[in-house]
């Protein structure tokens, strides 16, 4: 890299970032303006599109900005990058994790809202499930709705 920086509004625009983002990630730490002398507008070394590319990246992970200063402490503490690579593989791992649990929760309602599709599609008229129908109903095993009738599971009573 060089010794090149940018002003806070060239860096922001680079990265579709406001002003005051960027001001936030200096707060905590995450980023490093230049020492300034007075009456002079901050300056961002170039090495900051690094770490913009890198917040950038962490996010869309869905780690939290205070997970993303932990990592970037953590790379200051270690410049080889040993501790910081594994516990982002721990970070990784429990998020693969998560991520495989929602995709189960929304496989499972996927498959719900089809059951819905086809039992609707075999009815007249909405309002008639349950109903006369039920008796005949493909779906009975699982309909919801079968539930309301008679205790026998003959016929529910039309809503």
């Amino acid at each position: 890299m060089s010794d090149r920086s940018y002003k806070i509004g060239d860096l922001a625009g680079m990265f579709g970032l406001t002003v005051r983002t960027l001001r936030y990630y200096e707060e905590l730490g995450l980023l490093k303006a230049a020492d300034r002398e007075e009456g002079v507008h901050r300056r961002y070394p170039e090495n900051n599109i690094v770490y913009l590319k890198r917040i950038e990246q962490l996010k869309s992970y869905g780690l939290s900005l205070g997970e993303i200063k932990e990592f970037f402490e953590l790379a200051e503490e270690d410049r080889s990058g040993a501790s910081c690579r594994n516990r982002l593989i721990e970070k990784y791992r429990e998020r693969i994790a998560a991520l495989e649990v929602e995709r189960a929760e929304i496989s499972s309602r996927i498959d719900e809202i089809r059951w819905h599709v086809d039992q609707l599609s075999s009815v007249g008229n909405f309002f008639e499930c349950p109903g006369s129908q039920c008796p005949s109903c493909p779906y009975g095993g699982t309909c919801e709705l079968r539930s309301l009738g008679d205790s026998d599971g003959t016929e529910a009573p039309a809503l």
